[in-house]
């Protein structure tokens, strides 16, 4: 029997007094993920007293979804677990009701959580430090047709991949209060089991949690106010910061997170005995976007605790620190309240307007070269002054930040500026999501591939192989038909898997032009109600997104499509041609069913605004062609797929700037009385905006004010519409599945194993 599934057994009977048939869900679980952690104990004990130089990634979310199944993959144990439990009369598929660990928002904690993964696989001395948050995000729930949010509470199904680990707590201290960070560790297990690196998450606890004379002088409301200020710091990630409340709460989250890692890592390395001038040979810290910026000044206040001269520090941070920037929106660079600062952290407060002056000293235009500039405190700048290295995330992007947004920094240090196109993990994305795809590729090109995704190439010649042909459609139906049950399941809408998939799954935001798709589709079904469009092939179009809750324009998109999915499933005359979902709580875990079915990827942002995007190469291993812009990772999927191969329209980054000085919108849409009658329809009354302005607010948005559709939503949508009708027109053919294998065998670049090593060699030099 699998060991893993005895040891199971013994925990069930000992911590539960029940065998595995009549254990419920929650029990089973906790018992085979314990059993799991058992099983790993030495290899993780090994990789953590491993003293090589290490990479400390510092990043405000992790979003690492449902552990058991790929954990229990990445010890080769997930199929011997599953007939084994299946000979016994238990289905692991039980385990999908298990919420996912919901500590990230979308692409910048899935980044986060998958490259921890690779680093893992490749062997890379590697451990993330983040937050405990208790609600992670929100989960999300439509309400006719407005999202809901409430409260994520993951943790109720237990945490047995964790481990707490008291003795390692340290202090937080804010000019108004001091709070105990307590760590949790998770196991970040390598395919294959050989190395498993720690992601330590921070738990904040007050300093004392009970009182006893509060208490006994009947002052009990005391204590459990000065209790909720201490955990409120991890209970919910990105608190709404649109009171002064939530930015300030923001701010203490960061400054819990930056300083109880550092805290912990200066703790170790002094136990090396080495001078801490020498702390570079011992970590380099990632910092993953300007969330944990707050850091180099930590660094730089603790150093001086021990003695060291700002000088001196500083010299330690330039060693230290290196900075992933994943945005150029201005809104998105994030810059601090000078008195806020000062309010809550003095201290750190003191050690920016110190580097600000050392600035001034070594002669820096302070015009150009500024962190302190009226009243704010900018923690991109911090971090490009200080940081040894900075990076983008696509090379289109690291290009923008180098002539564009960065452009005064990239002329002072151009030996900073680096590109890391970013990655996605095939073991979660391809091996574990798709399995019967996986060994499709398995059985004609080897294993190699799941360790070396440049290995994928080799399905090349499979393009023009008819078998391999027709059994990757009979997969991608057969994963089709998994995620149709499902929605029907939790949405309550029938698609059939014979539809075409055209799937749309990212954050929501103004940017990434869900409102595009949204009209376009609201275009479609009028032409096909009137005749214009002839012969157009059934497609179920497919959302999933979250709208930050104090976000109304995202929010408002989210009604509109609701109430395009309202009308259009509700038309039996189109019921045979069109469906329209968004899907509620869109996770890892949806996404992990998701990915696999797709036919279409949407990746239409605005060009010159996505940083990157991982979602895009998601489906491109998993055989979906993009219907795109020139945007982000677009650029380089279409350089290693070919662009014959996908599907791209509208203005590039270099036609954006120049259409936004003569830019018109209202004039295209009265050109253009189809489009028109789209977008009279959010305000004449033929979808119900529910008492709210929300849909009259998207029509005055594109078509009126000082700066309407800044997005460029109307200028694009013409080109959109033609293409995307191309491309549904395509669907079916032997020339369409071409394309979609040739974009699998092309995706080897964007293993995020590619990432990791070129972080390793190129910047953390370890």
């Amino acid at each position: 029997m699998n060991e893993i599934v005895k040891k199971t057994e013994e925990i069930l009977q000992n911590e539960y007094g029940c065998a595995l048939k009549t254990a419920t869900t929650k029990e089973l679980y906790n018992a085979l993920s314990k059993a799991a952690m058992q099983s790993i104990a030495t290899a993780w004990q090994k990789t953590k007293n491993d003293t090589g130089k290490r990479c400390g990634y510092l990043s405000a979310e992790f979003l690492v979804g449902r552990s058991v199944f790929a954990n229990l993959q990445s010890l080769g144990a997930l199929e011997e677990v599953r007939t084994v439990l299946k000979e016994r009369g238990v289905d692991i598929n039980r385990f999908e009701e298990v919420e996912d660990a919901a500590l990230g928002n979308g692409g910048l904690g899935r980044l986060a959580a998958c490259y921890l993964e690779s680093g893992a696989t490749i062997g890379i001395r590697m451990d993330g430090y983040g937050l405990r948050y208790r609600y992670g995000l929100f989960r999300q729930t439509f309400e006719n047709g407005f999202q809901k949010e409430e409260g994520d509470d993951w943790l109720k199904w237990g945490d047995p991949w964790s481990v707490r680990t008291e003795r390692d707590s340290v202090l937080i201290s804010f000019a108004d209060q001091t709070v105990r960070a307590v760590p949790y560790d998770m196991p970040v297990i390598g395919y294959g089991g050989e190395t498993v690196n720690t992601l330590r998450l921070w738990q904040s606890e007050p300093v004392q949690e009970f009182d006893f004379h509060l208490f006994n002088d009947m002052r009990g409301e005391e204590i459990a106010r000065r209790n909720f200020e201490a955990t409120k710091i991890t209970d919910v990630l990105y608190p709404n910061d649109n009171t002064l409340a939530g930015k300030m709460l923001r701010l203490r989250q960061q400054y819990f997170l930056c300083s109880a890692s550092l805290q912990d890592l200066l703790r170790k390395y002094k136990k090396t005995n080495k001078p801490l001038s020498e702390l570079s040979d011992f970590i380099t810290l990632q910092l993953n976007d300007t969330h944990p910026v707050l850091a180099i000044p930590e660094l730089l206040r603790l150093l001086s605790l021990e003695g060291m001269t700002f000088e001196d520090a500083l010299a330690v941070a330039n060693k230290v620190f290196c900075f992933t920037n994943h945005t150029i929106m201005a809104e998105a660079l994030e810059t601090w309240d000078e008195f806020a600062i000062r309010e809550v952290l003095p201290e750190i407060w003191r050690q920016i307007f110190t580097l600000q002056q050392y600035m001034i000293s070594q002669g820096l235009d302070t015009s150009r070269y500024f962190i302190m500039k009226d009243g704010r405190i900018h923690m991109a700048n911090l971090a490009i002054y200080v940081c040894r290295k900075v990076n983008g995330v696509a090379r289109i992007h690291t290009e923008i930040l180098k002539t564009n947004t960065f452009k005064n920094w990239y002329d002072l240090f151009p030996e900073k500026f680096i590109n890391v196109t970013n990655g996605i993990t095939p073991r979660r994305w391809l091996m574990l999501s798709s399995p019967a795809m996986a060994n499709a590729i398995t059985s004609r090109i080897g294993d190699g591939w799941k360790r070396d995704l440049s290995q994928i190439s080799a399905l090349m010649p499979y393009v023009e192989d008819d078998e391999f042909l027709a059994e990757f459609t009979a997969i991608k139906r057969e994963n089709k038909a998994r995620l149709a049950k499902h929605i029907f399941q939790h949405e309550g809408v029938a698609i059939s898997p014979d539809f075409i998939f055209d799937v749309q799954t990212k954050r929501l935001h103004e940017y990434k032009r869900q409102l595009l798709n949204g009209l376009s589709i609201l275009y479609i079904y009028n032409g096909i109600k009137d005749g214009s469009i002839q012969n157009f092939k059934p497609t179920a179009f497919i959302f999933g997104a979250k709208a930050a809750p104090g976000y109304y324009m995202a929010k408002a998109v989210i009604k509109f499509i609701n109430e395009v999915a309202k009308k259009v499933n509700g038309d039996p005359a189109v019921q045979h041609l069109m469906r329209v979902v968004f899907v509620q709580n869109y996770n890892v875990s949806y996404a992990e069913k998701i990915m696999c079915a797709a036919d279409i990827s949407e990746q239409i942002s605005m060009a010159g605004m996505e940083a990157s995007g991982t979602g895009n190469m998601k489906f491109m291993l998993n055989g979906t062609v993009t219907l795109g812009t020139m945007d982000g990772a677009n650029v380089e999927i279409c350089e290693e797929a070919g662009r014959e191969n996908n599907y791209i329209f509208g203005a590039t980054v270099e036609e954006v700037a120049e259409v936004k000085k003569y830019y018109n919108p209202r004039a295209i849409a009265e050109s253009d009385p189809a489009l028109m009658r789209v977008l009279n329809a959010l305000v004449d009354g033929t979808l119900d905006a529910s008492g709210s302005n929300m849909l009259s607010d998207i029509y005055h948005s594109l078509l009126d004010g000082y700066a309407p559709d800044h997005y460029l939503v109307l200028h694009d949508f013409a080109d959109y519409v033609r293409t995307k009708l191309r491309l549904i027109s395509e669907y079916g053919s032997k020339e369409f599945t071409q394309k979609c294998v040739r974009n699998m065998a092309s995706s080897g670049k964007f293993s995020s194993d590619r990432s990791v090593k070129e972080y390793a060699e190129e910047i953390w030099k370890l």
